[in-house]
Formats: structure tokens, sequence, C-alpha cells
């Protein structure tokens, strides 16, 4: 799938159960938040962003423990689980989305260019992060960063949807 496509299908999702998406960004520097507004009709469940480049801000925006960055850096799974959760809670949306990583040249902080975390932050506690190492240009990392998060959230959409089902019809 396509970013473009990813960012349609989770707009549509989202819009279908009247729920809201909050985007916390890093290495991606907007383009997540970029690709989400270019949907006609966005307004109607996207809330905004946050782009949290310098690591401070992680911290002082969206939550992220201090300790935790000054032990593993901002470069990390749990990094970007507390980004999703906190900008989710930030925002008030009922879902949260995060990218954190490095997006090279060079590396950055002892992990190489391409060490990318994507997370997800649901409103019924749900929270998923996926590691990827990506190889390519900078703007190719960043690019693929953008698609990776949005369709981590479309498979956690539908599987939020199964699980409903599940409830509302009696787990059969």
């Amino acid at each position: 799938m396509t970013a473009d496509a990813a960012a349609r299908r989770a707009l549509e999702l989202l819009a279908e159960r009247d729920q809201t998406l909050a985007v916390a960004e890093s290495l991606t520097g907007g383009l997540v938040a970029a690709e989400l507004t270019a949907v006609p009709g966005s307004s109607r469940s996207f809330r905004g962003s946050v782009t949290a480049y310098a690591t401070d801000l992680k911290g002082a925006l969206l939550g992220v423990g201090a300790t935790l960055l000054a032990q593993r850096g901002p470069v990390d799974s749990e990094v970007a689980r507390q980004m999703a959760a906190g900008v989710r809670a930030a925002l008030g949306s009922d879902w949260g989305i995060a990218t954190t990583g490095v997006a090279g040249p060079g590396p950055q902080d002892g992990q190489p260019a391409g060490t990318v975390f994507v997370a997800v932050s649901g409103p019924d506690g749900s929270e998923k992060v996926t590691a990827l190492r990506l190889n390519g240009s900078r703007a190719e990392i960043r690019r693929e960063s953008v698609r990776s998060v949005l369709e981590l959230l479309v498979g956690e959409l539908h599987g939020n949807a199964r699980a409903q089902d599940t409830e509302q019809n009696g787990g059969n």
C-alpha cells in the first residue's frame, strides 16, 4: 500500500467510527501530517501534530521520560511508544501515531541510518511499536517511515474493529 492510499484508508476508518488522530513526528519532520492533510476531508478526523525533532521536545511536549531519553536516546522503541501515547493525550485524540529514528546519511547516537521505530496508541489502551531497518537515501528512509506508520495505524484500526465486532456479537 502506498503512503497516500494508507492515509486515505486510515482517515476513512477513523471517520466511520467518528474517531480522531494525532501525530508525533521526529525524523519525518511533518511528512506524516502532510500526507494526512493532503486527503480531502481529513479535518473530520485529524486533530493535529507535534514535530518534536529535538530530543528535549520529546519530553517537554510529548511526555517521554527524561530518564529513558538519557539512558537510551531518542531512537528507541519505548520512546516511540511514549511519543504516540503522549501526542494522543496532549492533543485529545482517540489515536496517536509516532515516528522516531535516523534518516541519515550518517549514524546518530550510535544508531545507523535507517534505524526507525513507528508506534500507534489506541483508545482501548492498545499500543504497538514496529522496528524498521530501512535502506536508501535520507528521503527514501523518511518516505518509507511515513508509509510504515500509516500502514501500522490501518492494521490496528482493522484489528480494533474486529475486536469491537466480536464483543458486540457475543464473542462468536
